[in-house]
């Protein structure tokens, strides 16, 4: 079954992590392959913090593996688009992290890509990856066992957990990210929710061309291939699978299955 493979619904060629891919016959097996991956590619880089479970007490700046509480100025831009500049001396560089005073990192067990914002009120738990350039906005909760790629938004109020965002996924407000796989340069319109929980106690089914495919997943909330796009306060019901350039409407209630490359679903 190509059509439900990783590569029917991503382009990896670019991707840091594409190992966590490899050798899995279903796209969602690489939900069971998260914890696993993390524990063997996770080189944590904010130990010498030695600030968490509270709130950062003033901003500081990552860059070229040190800490610095000083020395630095912030000049701004747009951090997705590499464009976020922080002058160093007399150098301005857009490859230095910046944690702001006020966000939280809940262990050490997280690192933080180049040229990444972590924003004031966003709390981090490990274990977690943050690739470089990517803006994880004020009051956003990454839960942990997350692995999130280059140029993303992890945006406003939004939550994640259990999950992967490709490189220039978005997900800019609320939204909920559980126990799913967001692909390269979708984008998740306001108040979109993933749902990963059945009420029913029940193993996830996915209904792909007529074939009931058991997951055994208990908690598996959807796969969005490359370039989708959810309308505003949309939901996806456990177990959707929608191929590469799918767009839903807004307000619409996704159906669990699998949806072709390109559907619309209104």
């Amino acid at each position: 079954m190509d059509y439900l493979s990783p590569d029917a619904f991503f382009d990896l060629t670019s991707f840091a992590h594409r190992d966590v891919f490899a050798g899995n016959k279903y796209v969602w097996d690489v939900l069971n392959k998260i914890s696993g991956y993390l524990e063997q590619h996770l080189k944590p880089n904010v130990g010498v913090l030695k600030c968490f479970r509270r709130p950062l007490p003033k901003t500081v700046v990552l860059w070229q593996g040190q800490i610095m509480d000083n020395g630095f100025e912030i000049i701004g831009g747009d951090v997705a688009k590499g464009k976020f500049i922080v002058k160093i001396g007399s150098e301005e560089t857009s490859e230095a992290a910046v944690l702001c005073e006020g966000a939280v990192l809940w262990d050490e067990a997280i690192f933080i890509g180049p040229g990444a914002v972590i924003e004031p009120g966003a709390l981090v738990k490990g274990p977690t990856i943050i690739g470089a350039q990517t803006e994880v906005r004020q009051g956003a909760y990454i839960r942990g066992k997350c692995l999130v790629g280059a140029g993303c938004i992890v945006g406003h109020t939004t939550e994640m957990k259990s999950s992967i965002m490709l490189d220039r996924a978005k997900a800019g407000h609320f939204a909920y990210i559980g126990d799913s796989v967001v692909g390269h340069e979708a984008n998740l319109g306001a108040g979109t929710k993933l749902a990963n929980l059945k009420i029913r106690e029940q193993t996830i089914r996915v209904m792909a061309h007529g074939m009931r495919i058991v997951t055994n997943l208990r908690k598996f909330g959807a796969i969005l291939g490359d370039r989708v796009e959810t309308g505003c306060n949309s939901v996806t019901n456990p177990g959707t699978v929608l191929g590469k350039g799918c767009q839903v409407f807004p307000l619409i209630s996704v159906r669990a299955g699998y949806y072709e490359p390109d559907s619309v679903i209104r």
